[in-house]
């Protein structure tokens, strides 16, 4: 199954609602540190809800840590970005994949995505917005991995 990688996330609520769409597919959660907010945060927790012990939930302490981790086990990288050079719809999804989304303010930095088999952009009509909401842009890319891999 598709795997869902926060790379630093900032803000909690994001965070607490990709975990309760993780928790809800089964999908594995990773967070890459530093993170903004602590686990224990009662917004995380809110926004989660009670939900949390359903989440296969793992920790990085860095981006080398989690790419040891990502090379051993296998499958590919796949960076959404506002600058991502596919489609997310025209990515073929296998069910190894590490689906990899950035802090809120910034992204993954060119660096990460430079690490990535493959970039993914989600398209929007209207140009005036910049982007969508992390965890409204994790499960667009999660579900549609879902689809593919018939997970």
């Amino acid at each position: 199954m598709p795997r869902v990688v926060l790379v630093y996330p900032e803000i909690p609520p994001n965070t607490g609602n990709i975990a309760r769409t993780c928790a809800a597919t089964r999908t594995a959660l990773h967070l890459v540190k530093p993170l903004g907010f602590e686990l224990s945060d009662r917004y995380l927790k809110r926004a989660g809800l009670d939900y949390w012990p359903y989440v296969d939930l793992h920790l990085h302490d860095s981006w080398s840590a989690f790419l040891l981790v990502a090379r051993q086990q296998g499958g590919k990288l796949i960076g959404f970005s506002t600058s991502g050079t596919q489609s997310y719809t025209h990515i073929t999804y296998q069910a190894a994949d590490w689906l990899l989304f950035g802090k809120e303010t910034a992204g993954l930095t060119p660096e990460m995505l430079a690490t990535c088999e493959v970039t993914a952009y989600i398209p929007m009509a209207e140009p005036g917005v910049r982007s969508l909401n992390l965890s409204a842009s994790a499960a667009i890319g999660l579900f549609e991995a879902l689809r593919q891999t018939d997970t």
